[in-house]
């Protein structure tokens, strides 16, 4: 089990998942990888998805 130190109040975090510091509360500042991005997408890119659809389906509507 690898042991983490709190950046805020610096307690050692033995829980591999955590993100929040057990003690503190504060964030651990872990990167989330790739099923978190996955799971909780940045509103930037459903922003971004969202525009995209909008113009493709703009775009097959005038092509008809």
């Amino acid at each position: 089990m690898a042991e983490f130190i709190c950046p805020y109040c610096r307690k050692p975090i033995y829980d591999e998942d955590a993100l929040l510091c057990l003690y503190c509360g504060e964030s651990l500042k872990r990167p989330v990888g790739f099923m978190g991005k996955l799971k909780y997408p940045k509103p930037k890119a459903i922003i971004i998805a969202i525009v995209a659809l909008v113009l493709i389906s703009f775009i097959i509507l005038m092509l008809r």
